[in-house]
């Protein structure tokens, strides 16, 4: 079982970071491959006691699904155009007359990889079913928690060395061989890792992205000094270029209007300051910010960056070396969390460009940026301003000219003050500038191109933390999300007929456990979401996040391995206290504490509906009939969750646990009622 357990989750880890990587579009469907893994997880356990010789079959079908994949980018396929105009990502606007093929292609690409990661995961439940069907089902739930808990930590591990697609695969593939030992299976799985190391075409890896750098190619004329430029792409979408631009403050060197032009929109916020003291940069990546900076005469930069990766490469490979310069302090952080776990006070914080499409969590896919450019973001940053300081903000703004009004509302609602702003149009940029003393006069000195007039909107929807989706179109329905869910959920509901087959309508599929995973998925959401705002959308805090969720379901599962509550209904109390507690509590007001007593209250507040709602779980899969088939019910139902997550595009994230609350009383009436029946035919 621990071994079962163990690869199902070192695998669904390695795809949730490895798929979107070779199918681009399926990446902004942020739950995806989880969703595609319960379900087959769920369609196994069910199939599972009938059917466990199928189980061979798992490792023939992932070398068919990750050769595929891995050929992604010679069959054309990586860069399928995200389906959706009422989504802007990363700037690319979509054509209305090549809106209609992109749509179907795109959509159908997505279902196809939702089938095709749904077939993995499908032989891989069969074990889990057979072996709760044979087992007493709270000791075998224990050790598939356990399993579940080794694999978090070390796919952890294997993420924090930074270890590339191959070693992923690998870690989930050797439980197989060692659960089914033959000459295909060793044949199949050294196929599967050939495959993920050909996929990586000289990419590096890093805890959160796949990294590519070529030379770069730009149009920015040729530099003075003979010193490499680069293109560093993330995902797959071009990141940013690693520019030399010293040789634009020497007056002999050989330049170009462009290249001038670059160079004055990254000194922008270093220049309009009246000090020269200390700045900081959030998004820092490679380091061209923070080279400017110092171009300016900056004595200390606090350089804020998530991925060790980029800002090693940047340190590396950087032809003007900014982080070796001593007065450039590299820090690896999510930009939120530093913003909330310090007090200094900078000349300028400047926003670089976070890179919101290739930015998501190995763990969550919780798009990072989203959360830095709401409200409580900005204010956050703002905070950091000294009182004659400079907020600067810079943003790809090729979505629209709704996308500068949003910005604009957003920047002026948490710091009070009417952004300047700076259209200097390098790459579709424009930055916004905020000063308790700064002027237009005093901008338009330094860059005369400043003073872009936007019109407000004022019914446009301002992104906050409750309602973080900075990219979604005003005035207009997520047509894609729509369809594909939609599509997902038709077909998925035929797949669970199939499973279930005609004992569904012998009362075979639980309902009642259905509800309990529809409404854990949206409460796992709300952790996760929560306790990466209070703590960074790391990895490591990913990490423990799920982890801890892992360790209060095995605290239930073995308090009712000892204990059983007479009456299972009245767990439902605390149940909803302690979700009503959820969704009336603010996370930001922990961040007045310190980390150990914030990380310790914010662990006691969002654990206890996770260990009621385990409570629950242990005691019905206890009392199942059917016990693979409860359990797949389950999975089917965290399903269903999954989907309903996409409802917080309309509701915001809140909302989410009223809905879970609304699943686990829907839960308890329906185990009532069942119960009711039993009694009433005893």
């Amino acid at each position: 079982m621990m071994l079962t357990t163990f690869s199902i989750l070192a695998l669904e880890l390695a795809m949730i970071r490895w798929v979107g990587t070779q199918i681009r579009v399926a990446a902004y469907f942020s739950n995806l491959v989880l969703i595609a893994a319960f379900l087959g997880i769920g369609l196994g356990a069910a199939i599972g006691p009938r059917r466990p010789q199928w189980f061979a079959a798992t490792l023939p079908i992932l070398v068919v699904v990750v050769g595929v994949l891995s050929l992604s980018e010679p069959f054309g396929f990586v860069r399928f155009a995200f389906p959706d105009p009422t989504i802007n990502l990363w700037g690319a606007t979509i054509r209305e007359q090549q809106k209609a093929g992109n749509f179907l292609l795109a959509c159908l690409a997505v279902l196809a990889s939702f089938w095709a990661i749904t077939a993995v995961f499908f032989a891989m439940g069969l074990p889990l079913g057979w072996l709760f069907s044979r087992m007493e089902p709270l000791r075998a739930y224990r050790w598939d928690i356990a399993g579940s808990l080794l694999g978090v930590v070390v796919m952890s591990i294997a993420a924090w060395a930074g270890t590339p697609p191959p070693v992923w695969f690998t870690i989930a593939v050797v439980p197989v061989l060692l659960l089914h030992r033959t000459l295909i299976n060793l044949l199949c799985a050294g196929a599967v890792v050939i495959a993920a190391a050909y996929s990586m075409s000289g990419a590096v890896f890093s805890p959160y992205n796949r990294i590519d750098i070529v030379p770069a190619v730009t149009r920015l004329g040729k530099p003075a000094l003979e010193r490499p430029e680069w293109e560093l792409s993330v995902n797959r979408d071009y990141h940013q270029y690693m520019f030399d631009l010293s040789h634009a403050s020497d007056p002999g060197a050989v330049t170009n209007e462009t290249r001038d032009l670059v160079r004055a929109s990254y000194e922008v916020p270093f220049r309009v300051s009246d000090k020269q003291g200390s700045a900081m940069i959030v998004g820092a990546g490679t380091g061209n910010d923070d080279a400017a900076a110092l171009r300016a005469g900056f004595r200390h930069v606090v350089s804020v960056d998530i991925d060790p990766r980029i800002i090693a490469l940047g340190r590396a490979m950087h032809p003007e070396r900014p982080y070796d310069d001593p007065r450039v302090v590299p820090v690896v952080n999510d930009a939120r969390a530093w913003f909330e776990q310090n007090n200094e006070l900078f000349d300028v914080v400047c926003y670089g460009l976070l890179d919101s499409h290739a930015m998501f969590s190995a763990m969550s896919t919780l798009r990072l940026d989203n959360y830095v450019y709401t409200i409580e973001g900005v204010r956050a940053g703002w905070a950091h301003v000294a009182p004659d300081g400079v907020l600067s903000i810079s943003f790809s703004v090729a979505a629209g000219e709704w996308m500068v009004q949003r910005l604009t509302r957003v920047i002026e609602e948490a710091t009070g003050i009417e952004p300047i702003i700076v259209d200097h149009r390098y790459n579709f940029g424009v930055t916004f500038l905020v000063g308790r003393t700064l002027t237009a006069a005093r901008v338009a000195q330094v860059f005369p191109q400043s003073g872009r007039l936007t019109h407000k909107d004022a019914s446009l929807r301002v992104p906050t933390d409750d309602w973080p989706f900075l990219y979604l179109r005003p005035h207009t329905r997520p047509t894609a999300y729509i369809v594909v869910v939609a599509l997902i959920a038709l077909t998925g509901f035929s797949g669970v007929r199939a499973a279930f087959g005609a004992a569904l309508a012998r009362s075979r599929f639980d309902g009642h456990m259905f509800l309990l995973g529809a409404g854990f998925m949206l409460l796992e959401t709300r952790m996760v979401t929560e306790l990466s705002l209070l703590f960074g959308s790391t990895w490591v805090v990913n990490s423990c996040v799920i982890a801890g969720i892992l360790v209060m379901i095995m605290l239930a599962n073995t308090l009712i391995e000892h204990w059983q509550p007479r009456k299972i209904e009245f767990v439902y109390a605390p149940l909803t206290v302690s979700l009503l507690l959820i969704w009336t509590f603010s996370a930001g007001v922990l961040n007045r504490f310190d980390v150990l007593p914030r990380a310790a209250l914010a662990g006691l507040i969002y654990s206890l509906p996770v260990f009621f709602a385990g409570m629950i779980f242990s005691t019905s899969l206890k009392r199942a009939r059917d016990t693979s088939a409860a359990l797949g019910a389950n999975l089917c139902g965290a399903v269903f969750g999954g989907l309903l997550e996409y409802l917080s595009m309309l509701t915001g994230m809140k909302a989410l646990t009223l809905l879970a609350l609304a699943l686990y009383l829907a839960s308890m009436l329906l185990l009532l009622r069942l119960t009711g029946k039993r009694e009433t035919v005893a």
